[in-house]
């Protein structure tokens, strides 16, 4: 088993490489090609199910600026996934190089503890949660802008910004509420 660590390797000139982690892979391929279209950098996209990934590539494998958990709410195994795969990644990824991307949260078929659920464990790290919109394509257009967003500032692409500080700008809190019952 081996963890991914954010300093391991140096990083390439003008390239910010992204890992998109999604169990099911339903909105993994079209996010991916959003981001490969970005023309002001390389964008190298890696796609995977689940962490650990394997050993024999990792000499080839260039450094991850941003490691993306895509979860699926309507499927309490994404869920799941991304909640394991998390103690794969070395402490140093929860520095502003690790985000949440949530998708189907308008779907009536959600429970709402699985969005709270989603909440706290964002909440708990200090990511980002996004929210993204994959069944039309300008959903994936503005959810892949927003991701580039955030890994510009994880590759070191802007000035005077760290992917921690922008980190702390746009990180998950929880309402004073979260914990509640919730009444509908």
């Amino acid at each position: 088993m081996s963890r991914l660590n954010p300093f391991a390797k140096l990083p390439g000139l003008n390239t910010a490489s992204v890992l998109l982690v999604e169990s099911e892979e339903h909105f993994q391929q079209s996010l991916a090609e959003a981001l490969v279209e970005e023309t002001s950098v390389t964008v190298n996209v890696r796609l995977a199910k689940s962490f650990p990934l394997p050993i024999e590539n990792d000499e080839s494998r260039p450094r991850i600026d941003l490691v993306v958990f895509i979860i699926n709410l309507t499927s309490e195994l994404s869920f799941q996934s991304a909640e394991a795969s998390l103690k794969y990644l070395e402490p140093g990824y929860f520095l502003g190089k690790v985000c949440f991307m949530v998708t189907n949260a308008r779907s009536s078929s959600v429970p709402a503890e699985r969005l709270d659920a989603v909440r706290r464990l964002a909440a708990s790290l200090h990511c980002p949660l996004l929210f993204a919109e994959e069944q039309t394509p300008q959903g994936v257009t503005n959810a892949a802008e927003r991701l580039l967003t955030i890994l510009k500032a994880a590759a070191g692409f802007v000035p005077f910004t760290t992917p921690l500080y922008l980190s702390n700008l746009t990180r998950c809190t929880l309402p004073p509420d979260i914990d509640q019952p919730s009444f509908d």
